[in-house]
């Protein structure tokens, strides 16, 4: 009858440096996943989207209220065959033509991806082509209304194909 227990080699022992190699190891393997991890995230940082955050902080309620006045609501839809189509309607639900309209297509994390869009017009909607990788996107639009009203809104959504 074999005995099933485990044999151990004898010449083998757990000695102090085994232990410090261990630590040194496991800590060090640590140490090098935070160092990527924070060169990623400093790399990435896209930077300050305002000049001051006091100064444009002392008119945010007055452009909100002024923004909000304007009643205005924009969703998006990605269809899948490279168009990004951009519904911008008034509270009444009628199509909204503002003086200017820009929009960023931009990853949250990055900027190695943004697309400057160029809206057209198209069966009551803006239009514009783009190339979308699998993930999260936003859209940032900045505009002036024909009663000279700023306009800014984010939406934040996920594309997958």
């Amino acid at each position: 009858m074999s005995d099933s227990a485990p044999t151990t080699d004898p010449g083998r022992k757990l000695t102090g440096r085994h232990v410090l190699a261990i630590f040194v190891g496991g800590f060090g393997l640590i140490f090098a996943v935070n160092a990527f991890m924070a060169y990623s995230a400093v790399s990435t940082f896209p930077g300050l989207e305002v000049s001051s955050s006091y100064a444009d902080s002392q008119s945010f309620d007055l452009r909100r209220d002024a923004q909000d006045a304007l009643g205005w609501s924009a969703r998006v839809e990605v269809p899948g065959d490279g168009t990004l189509i951009l519904h911008l309607l008034d509270r009444d639900g009628a199509l909204v033509a503002p003086a200017e309209l820009t929009a960023l297509l931009t990853r949250p994390t990055n900027r190695q991806q943004d697309q400057l869009l160029e809206l057209r017009r198209e069966n009551g909607a803006f239009v514009a082509p783009v190339a979308l990788a699998d993930g999260q996107w936003r859209l940032r639009l900045t505009g002036v209304a024909r009663d000279g009203t700023e306009y800014r809104h984010n939406i934040t959504f996920r594309h997958f194909e």
